[in-house]
């Protein structure tokens, strides 16, 4: 009882600092801009409690996930909460557009930035690991060992990607499909390139086959500053590429909508990351926080990449879009992203109990 407990705190914590640092950047630009903000708020539901400073109110909700900056113009809003007529150049639609621009992208601007400050710090304070994708051993009599790549090789492609990384490596093999075999472009330690064709080793493991290629990755450790700056910049690109190439795949069918997890599956990850030490639920923290402004700049209703659109299109066009029209598709996209986000839900729900 008492780990499920600490577990939730920790989930909590981790989506609350995510959820705060991302409104804080709508809040913060919309407030240099001069744009009446209505409320700041952390979480969703009912107030738990709030205070009002100026003219904003700012509330913490009693459902610890989602928050939200609410700003003059946005709905059609006309007036303060003493009933006067909020003007017109302070709401966010009268702002020029690369201000509103600004306004938008900068909730996921700021969790980039968290991302890359923890990166950092955990690259600073335990070591900077070293992503280069180096093969660190071979499993005697398995397919990697007889084709003859050896420790040392540093795999250049897999199934014809190019791989920067060892996260590349290991997600585009967690891509392919289960019992087929790897097409490899390896570098030796003397710098020459060979192809190679892996067939995946059947092994009958407790009543299950699985399937093995004999390949071993070991993280080793660099100390340092600009070790740590280094490690940042190539992690979040790394998580970044993983995100374009995992969204593609569930455009293309590659992957299933049941792959995805919400917050049930995230309080698993939370609660076995909690077991490895608070440095690893950094590095979980600065994942999440890529993964919340990645999936909110893509150009869907509802999210800040849909209402960056909407811009684009106003640009282009010369004049606004209606406020009616673009709260009716932002309306659609929330609705939609309502339905998946339950269907996520319920089937994280499902897999933890019959798992």
């Amino acid at each position: 009882m008492m780990n499920a407990i600490i577990t939730l705190i920790y989930f909590v914590l981790i989506l609350g600092i995510i959820i705060l640092v991302h409104e804080f950047g709508h809040f913060i630009w919309a407030k240099k801009f001069g744009v009446y903000v209505h409320e700041f708020a952390i979480g969703m539901g009912p107030k738990i409690f709030g205070w009002k400073k100026g003219e904003t109110d700012y509330s913490v909700r009693a459902i610890p996930i989602g928050g939200f900056c609410a700003l003059a113009g946005e709905d059609g809003e006309e007036t303060d909460d003493k009933g006067k007529k909020i003007p017109k150049n302070r709401k966010l639609f009268a702002k020029p557009i690369w201000q509103r621009f600004l306004i938008l992208f900068f909730g996921a601007g700021n969790n980039f930035i968290l991302a890359f400050i923890f990166l950092f710090l955990v690259g600073l304070i335990g070591g900077s690991p070293v992503m280069d994708p180096i093969i660190s051993g071979v499993t005697e009599d398995y397919p990697m060992a007889e084709a003859g790549i050896e420790a040392g090789d540093k795999i250049l492609e897999v199934n014809g990607h190019k791989t920067k990384t060892i996260d590349d490596v290991q997600l585009y093999i967690t891509l392919n499909d289960v019992g087929s075999s790897l097409d490899l472009k390896i570098e030796d330690s003397d710098g020459k390139v060979k192809d190679y064709t892996i067939e995946p080793k059947e092994v009958e493991e407790d009543g299950n086959t699985n399937y093995y290629y004999g390949v071993e990755f070991k993280t080793t450790y660099e100390k340092g500053f600009l070790a740590a700056i280094e490690y940042s910049f190539v992690k979040m690109g790394a998580i970044l590429r993983q995100m374009v190439i995992v969204l593609g795949n569930l455009f293309t069918g590659g992957l299933s909508v049941n792959s995805l997890s919400g917050p049930v599956g995230i309080y698993s990850v939370v609660g076995e990351a909690k077991t490895y030490g608070f440095l690893t639920l950094m590095q979980l923290t600065a994942l999440l926080s890529v993964n919340v402004g990645f999936l909110n700049l893509i150009p869907f209703p509802a999210f800040d990449g849909g209402r960056i659109f909407l811009l684009l299109i106003e640009k282009i066009k010369g004049k606004p879009i209606k406020a009616e029209t673009e709260n009716l598709i932002n309306m659609i996209g929330f609705v939609l992203i309502i339905i998946l986000a339950i269907y996520i839900t319920g089937n994280d729900i499902f897999k933890l109990i019959f798992k």
